[in-house]
């Protein structure tokens, strides 16, 4: 049985599994957040009852990220319908914006988008948030009602992205019914070349075999380069699973992986016992493609979709608007430290936003330093409006005050988040052209897209 599989027998207690199989399966952790929280909740109750209880306090984590610092009200009440759950629940884990948990959350505009408008439990973007405070363990099964939910697939889980109506189903019986993916098998070897970041790999990869290329199959990575990989860079490939129609990603277990979540869990509480999922060696593909990574270059996917590839050196006449970094995908520690490698010393030519994933990367950002300075003022010495409001921001559009969003028709941003159809990021006519962090702060530093190795260089 390949990875996917083999996580899926287990979960359901079957000893095999096949693709196209439909299974019960048990459910370790379910994770909601201020968008589907409420309707999510909303089934649970109405098929179970207003009095009922989840089926397991421990194993559900509520994380408030979407549309947080808006004055938009019904988005300011959505997190305090959370809130009245946690508490009606008694749930431990929700990470919410401010502290009083009798309180009412009311984002204050007057105080503006950059400074701290949160307390000391917020924690930022769900799916950073989630390996942050340790509730990545190897070997379980994890269910979002978020599409981008699959990035947990780094951490050898099976994760995946599910709606409101089967989130209400889980909360009361932490099963789901799931039918077993077929799998598709990318195997990498070589080196990246200077200038090449695991963004690039993963929008080749969509660019190779379409934004809908692994509809409701599982894309599992082997080989030589997955196991150089750090952890943030097997994140950023399996968050954009679901970008090529994917069911989940799935990665191999090793000592990185190990050594990451049993320091997290250990520093967050957390259930600290787990045990890993590893391939038969007679396991079956509908697909199986190498990749050296030492050929590859920057690339860029351009409007209107994930899958529309293009080498960044071949778009040099693409003037741009402006540039943004941050979400899941892209506002990691080290797609900043990026970024800052890139601009540092030099002054961005178009607005260029920041958005750190979790409060933690606001932190070390801060603490962090280059020769002799913190890499967050570098990045607003350089122009970029950093942020340390940590959310999902204008990833996904957002109400008209979201912080980094387009407003207005005909922009063209280039951007390190996950998503580019139209209207992804505002305005329904702004193009969105997704990117690694190297390639967003060198194109903010020329105005046009711009191959990093020119700047790095």
């Amino acid at each position: 049985m390949t990875l996917t599989e083999k996580l899926l027998a287990r979960a359901s207690g079957k000893t095999h599994v096949q693709p196209g199989e439909n299974a019960w399966v048990n459910v370790d952790v379910l994770m909601t957040h201020d968008v589907c929280g409420p309707g999510t909740i909303g089934v649970f109750k109405r098929e179970f009852g207003n009095d009922a209880k989840v089926w397991d306090r421990s194993k559900v984590v509520i994380i408030p990220d979407h549309y947080i610092f808006t004055a938009d009200s019904m988005s300011n009440r959505n997190v305090d319908i959370l809130r009245d759950f946690v508490r009606e629940q008694g749930l431990p884990y929700f990470y919410d914006v401010i502290d009083d948990p009798n309180g009412h959350w009311q984002f204050d505009a007057s105080k503006g988008q950059l400074k701290q408008q949160y307390g000391k439990n917020f924690a930022g973007v769900c799916h950073t948030t989630l390996p942050w405070k340790g509730h990545l363990r190897p070997g379980e099964v994890l269910v979002g009602t978020d599409s981008h939910t699959c990035m947990a697939g780094a951490f050898n889980q099976f994760a995946t992205g599910i709606g409101n109506t089967d989130a209400g189903f889980v909360l009361g019986t932490g099963k789901i019914l799931l039918k077993v993916p077929e799998t598709m098998r990318f195997f990498l070897e070589g080196e990246m070349q200077p200038g090449v970041m695991a963004k690039d790999i993963i929008l080749h990869v969509i660019g190779d075999i379409g934004f809908d290329g692994a509809t409701y199959r599982a894309m599992q990575w082997e080989g030589p380069g997955v196991h150089a990989m750090n952890m943030d860079d097997r994140m950023t490939i399996a968050n954009m699973a679901i970008e090529a129609g994917g069911k989940n990603a799935i990665f191999p277990y090793d000592e990185k992986t190990g050594e990451y979540v049993r320091e997290r869990v250990a520093e967050n509480g957390t259930k600290a016992d787990f045990e890993p999922v590893e391939a038969d060696g007679d396991q079956l593909f509908v697909f199986d493609r190498t990749y050296d990574l030492s050929k590859l270059e920057p690339t860029v996917a351009c409007h209107p979709d994930p899958g529309q590839r293009k080498l960044a050196r071949e778009l040099t006449t693409v003037k741009l608007d402006r540039a943004y970094i941050g979400s899941c995908t892209g506002g990691k520690t080290s797609d900043f430290l990026a970024f800052a490698r890139v601009v540092k010393g030099r002054s961005v030519k178009i607005h260029t936003f920041g958005v750190p994933a979790t409060t933690k990367v606001v932190a070390e950002l801060k603490a962090a330093q280059m020769d002799g300075r913190s890499v967050w003022s570098i990045l607003e010495d350089a122009g970029v409006q950093m942020t340390e409001n940590a959310s999902c921001a204008a990833c996904l559009g957002g109400p008209q005050d979201t912080f980094g969003r387009m407003n207005e028709k005909a922009l063209k941003c280039i951007s390190a988040t996950n998503r580019n159809f139209p209207g992804r990021m505002g305005h329904k006519e702004s193009q969105v052209f997704l990117a690694s962090p190297y390639t967003v702060a060198a194109s903010a530093l020329t105005g046009h897209i711009t191959d990093p190795r020119e700047v790095l260089a």
